[in-house]
């Protein structure tokens, strides 16, 4: 004889249904993050390539980047700006890329003298999906994942 489920398991199910779906949006919110995140890199990338010399102008009076002389850190910041989210996107070397694109974010936020609390929120924003990124990979819906069975084969000794 069957006894109806408690409660207490009745919650559980529930929870485990809908944890399950949630599950199933992974792939999906990694690749939506990556477009995001991209998206925002890039077209910053493609203002500082547009108008150079206002670029070398704000790396040598605004941003003061450690360690860097201006023109090195603004080809540095565009280049990493405009080659990263590329990797990003198509989730080639995607937590290499997300680490990178945190340390542009960083040293973007860093070498700031000035920077609005709005702006600065942003930018947590974006280190906090980048940080995600780089932890737990750019999803199933990457090229890593796609490559890696080939790569692990290749790699074996014969």
């Amino acid at each position: 004889m069957n006894t109806p489920p408690s409660a207490p398991q009745k919650v559980l199910g529930l929870w485990r249904r809908f944890s399950a779906a949630l599950d199933l949006l992974q792939p999906a919110a990694a690749l939506a993050a990556r477009l995001y995140l991209a998206q925002v890199f890039f077209l910053s990338g493609l203002t500082k390539l547009r108008d150079w010399d206002t670029t070398l102008a704000l790396f040598t009076d605004e941003y003061r980047v450690p360690l860097l002389p201006p023109a090195v850190a603004a080809i540095a910041g565009t280049a990493g700006e405009l080659v990263l989210p590329m990797l990003l996107v198509l989730g080639l070397a995607g937590r290499f890329s997300a680490l990178g694109l945190f340390v542009v974010n960083a040293v973007a936020v860093i070498s700031l003298s000035e920077i609005a609390p709005a702006a600065l929120q942003q930018h947590v924003f974006w280190g906090a999906l980048l940080a995600g990124l780089a932890i737990y990979g750019g999803g199933p819906w990457s090229m890593d994942r796609w490559l890696a069975p080939l790569l692990q084969r290749a790699c074996r000794t014969p």
